[in-house]
C-alpha cells in the first residue's frame, strides 16, 4: 500500500509517500500553487491543513483530513478545546508521542511559532501560538512607511545593527529567539514533574531556532509521521 501524506501550511505544503516502511519526502510546493492535478492519481491521501481554502480547492478529491476527533492514535486531546486545534498541531503532538520520550514539547517554527505540549501520561496540555520570523519581517514592512522587508539570515546576529537592515535583523531574530525561549520556559510546568521534558524543533525555520536555543531538531518527516499515525488509527 502506498499513501500520500501532505502537511499543508500557510506558506508551503510538504508531501511525502509512505510505502509501508519509510516516508519518502517529495519537494515542497508553495501552498498557493498546490492543485489537485499535482497529486498522484489513484493514491490514497491523508492531509493536515491550516488553510480553509484547501478543502474547497480539493472538494472533488478524496482526501482524509486529520482532526483531533477522527483518530485514536494515543494522545488525549480532551483536556483542551479541540474544536479550535489546528490539524498541524494535532499531527505534531502525535509525532512527539511516537518518536520521543514524554513529557515533551514540539516547537514548530514556520510562518507562526507554535508549541505543542504532551505530558508524561500522553495528555495534550495546550501550547502557544506566536508570529514567526517571516511574519515579523512582513509586519514591519507592511505597517511602516520606510522599513523594508529584509531577507532571512541563518545566523543569529551578535551585535546591534549599524544600518536599517542590520537593525531589523538584530531586533527580529534576537526578539524571536527570546520569545521562543520565554514560551518554552513558561510551558515547563504544564509538562508535570515526572522528568525534564524532551524539546524538539520542527518546521522550515527549525535549524535556526534549534541552534540558537541548543535544542534538538526533529526528523524532516516529523509532522508527516503524525499524520500517518493518525490515519492508521482513523475512526472515520
Amino acid at each position: 500500500m502506498e499513501l500520500l501524506l501532505i502537511n499543508i501550511g500557510n506558506t508551503f505544503a510538504q508531501p511525502g509517500v509512505w510505502s509501508g516502511n519509510a516516508i519518502e519526502l517529495l519537494p515542497r510546493i508553495p501552498t498557493a500553487e498546490l492543485k489537485p492535478e499535482l497529486l498522484p492519481a489513484g493514491m490514497p491521501t491523508a492531509a493536515a491543513t491550516v488553510v480553509p481554502a484547501i478543502r474547497k480547492r480539493f472538494a472533488d478529491t478524496d482526501i482524509w483530513y486529520l482532526s483531533a476527533y477522527n483518530q485514536r492514535a494515543g494522545v488525549d486531546f480532551t483536556q483542551v478545546d479541540a474544536s479550535t486545534l489546528g490539524a498541524d498541531r494535532v499531527a505534531n503532538a502525535l509525532a512527539l508521542a511516537e518518536l520521543f520520550p514524554l513529557p515533551g514539547i514540539s516547537a514548530d517554527c514556520g510562518t507562526a511559532l507554535t508549541l505543542e505540549i504532551v505530558d508524561a501520561d500522553g495528555v495534550f496540555r495546550g501550547g502557544a501560538i506566536a508570529p514567526g520570523r517571516a511574519m515579523m519581517r512582513r509586519s514591519l514592512a507592511a505597517g511602516t512607511a520606510q522599513l523594508p522587508e529584509i531577507p532571512f539570515s541563518t545566523q543569529l546576529p551578535e551585535h546591534p545593527g549599524s544600518n536599517t537592515v542590520e537593525t531589523i535583523r538584530f531586533g527580529v531574530d534576537r526578539g524571536a529567539v527570546g520569545l521562543m525561549r520565554e514560551l518554552l520556559s513558561a510551558s515547563l510546568p504544564a509538562c508535570g514533574k515526572a522528568r525534564r521534558p524532551t524539546i524538539v524543533a520542527t518546521g522550515g525555520d527549525a535549524p535556526f531556532f534549534a541552534e540558537a536555543l541548543g535544542i534538538r531538531t526533529a526528523p524532516e518527516d516529523f509532522t508527516l509521521r503524525g499524520i500517518l499515525r493518525a490515519f492508521l488509527s482513523r475512526i472515520s
